[in-house]
């Protein structure tokens, strides 16, 4: 049985790491697509859009896919990513920083406790006066990227343990759920990673 379990917890680890650094490799800076885009800008819609990312300097996923897909972008637009600290609390005074990029944008970082549970609605509340106006629910839509994991021959696990960690990363618990977004206001994009 402790074998079983060690090796489920190596193969998580091992291919989140690999996860995790094949999505970096495959990352565009944020600041140097915005410029881009800008040069020639989508068609802009009433409302909010959430996007919660991971890499603060990178350009999320689901933003890509929205993108190519719907060919607009909305008025408003929030970068969301949430950092785990050392500490078992944060004060709310130091959770939250906001980075205006113009246009609309914003980068806003969270920090949470290791005792915390990530709340996106407070965290909004708490960067409301950096952004400047509240973000109201109905108006509200978050995207997340879901990415499905595609067992293959490059280098990092073998194959049977590859198959293991999609199987696994694909049972996984929703970032939605942890993150309290409701299904109503959620849109999830896939994509395929192969690690």
């Amino acid at each position: 049985i402790g074998g079983v379990l060690f090796t489920l917890m190596m193969t998580w680890k091992q291919g989140r790491r690999l996860l995790n650094a094949k999505l970096r490799a495959d990352a565009i800076d944020l600041k140097d697509f915005l410029e881009s885009v800008f040069i020639s800008p989508p068609t802009r819609v009433e409302g909010t859009a959430i996007f919660l990312t991971a890499e603060p300097g990178a350009v999320p996923n689901a933003l890509l896919h929205n993108l190519k897909h719907n060919r607009v972008l909305h008025e408003r637009v929030i970068f969301v990513s949430f950092i785990t600290r050392d500490i078992p609390y944060v004060d709310d005074k130091q959770r939250v920083t906001v980075r205006d990029l113009g246009s609309g944008l914003y980068v806003l970082k969270a920090e949470y406790g290791f005792k915390e549970t990530p709340d996106v609605y407070r965290v909004l509340e708490l960067g409301q006066p950096q952004i400047g106006t509240r973000c109201e629910l109905m108006d509200t839509s978050f995207f997340i990227a879901r990415e499905s994991v595609v067992p293959s021959k490059l280098p990092g696990m073998s194959i049977w343990r590859e198959r293991l960690f999609a199987w696994m990363h694909q049972n996984g618990a929703k970032p939605s759920d942890f993150f309290r977004i409701p299904a109503n206001r959620l849109v999830e994009l896939g994509s395929k990673v192969e690690i």
